[in-house]
């Protein structure tokens, strides 16, 4: 299995400014969205679900209602790297998608 290497604190501080939204947490990435309603909510964790899936790295995904937390993190490398902030910018776009 190949590694992915870990991205430097300056690289993941430009890639945060490329990532609106999207906090540094420790060794994560975290964007929380407010939805029009829980359907657009579920809609949207369905499509994040399908790019997880595609890329085969997968969020952490806290639903309340109409608020979405994800939160990324590559654990096998045991901090952020690319994989993360790919998927962040996917997952931006669906939350415009879905009226977020």
């Amino acid at each position: 299995m190949a590694t992915t290497p870990l991205l430097s604190d300056a690289e993941i501080t430009d890639a945060l400014q490329k990532l609106p939204g999207w906090e540094r947490d420790g060794d994560t990435i975290v964007r929380t969205a407010r939805l029009p309603d829980f359907v657009a909510a579920v809609w949207l964790v369905d499509r994040v679900a399908e790019d997880a899936e595609a890329a085969d790295h997968h969020p952490d995904i806290d639903i309340r209602y109409s608020k979405v937390t994800f939160r990324l993190s590559t654990h096998s490398e045991g901090g952020l790297t690319a994989k993360d902030t790919d998927l962040a910018g996917q997952i931006s776009d669906r939350i415009s998608a879905a009226g977020g």
